[in-house]
């Protein structure tokens, strides 16, 4: 299996932008979301993270222009951000997205999570948005603004419902370009079957070398999502691919 990179479009107020630990009015602007994700496609991603900050926030909706976005790809997209009931849900899931990320329902609708779940099966994926603190592993919900409970348990439970996939967030690592947090995805990947994407802290390709190298040990990390460093410049898509492609040619080399 390949070591599959989702670069990322926020959207916010109709723009592309990125954000620091997810804080409102943190962002960068960095114009049209369609030219964002043209742009992604163009230089070889085969799959998207599509997010509309305001849905996850609660302020407003972007839902028209990411459909309209979606609908310009050849490329398969994940669509996150204020996915929290049938409505929402439906109309996501309608795009012709590839899958939905789910975050604040799933921590606090189970019941319909579970649901969810149960009829859509792969096109579901849920968010593990992570903050470390002398508590233990807590997970943040609405925006990065509440506390979502314990990971550990919340992850077993959704384990149990047959979740197919989860997105791992280090909170206090996204948008700093301070690298991932490996041992978390380390351990969440343990914890569970079912695969887990990266996310947050990617600053140079380096760090995207060593997760495909944890992955090719067999831990059960499927990919990363790349978000801030690809629009600072810190490297380029191309680059990025061309270097976890790598990794993976020497590991069925080697196998």
């Amino acid at each position: 299996m390949s070591f599959t990179l989702l670069p990322a479009v926020d959207v916010a107020d109709g723009q592309a932008v990125r954000l620091v630990q997810g804080e409102a009015g943190s962002a960068t602007a960095y114009g049209e979301p369609r030219d964002a994700a043209l742009q992604w496609q163009n230089d070889g991603a085969e799959w998207i993270h599509l997010v509309d900050l305001d849905a996850a926030f609660g302020r407003g909706s972007n839902a028209e222009l990411l459909a309209g976005v979606i609908g310009e790809l050849d490329v398969a997209v994940e669509l996150s951000g204020g996915i929290r009931d049938d409505e929402s849900l439906e109309r996501a899931l309608s795009t012709g997205c590839a899958r939905v990320n789910l975050g604040t329902a799933a921590l606090e609708h189970p019941d319909w999570c579970a649901r969810a779940i149960a009829a859509h099966g792969e096109r579901i994926a849920v968010g593990l948005d992570v903050r470390i603190t002398e508590a233990g592993h807590r997970l943040a919900a609405r925006g990065w603004t509440t506390d979502g409970g314990d990971l550990w348990e919340v992850l077993e439970r959704l384990d149990r419902d047959g979740c197919a996939r989860y997105v791992v967030t280090d909170v206090g690592k996204d948008g700093t370009l301070r690298g991932p947090n490996i041992d978390l995805l380390r351990d969440v990947a343990g914890a569970t079957k079912a695969p887990v994407i990266a996310s947050g802290g990617i600053a140079e390709v380096a760090d995207l070398v060593a997760l495909a190298e944890v992955a090719a040990t067999g831990v059960n990390i499927e990919g990363s999502i790349v978000g801030k460093a690809l629009y600072a410049g810190r490297f380029t898509l191309p680059e990025a691919l061309a270097a976890v492609q790598a990794v993976d040619a020497a590991g069925r080399a080697a196998g």
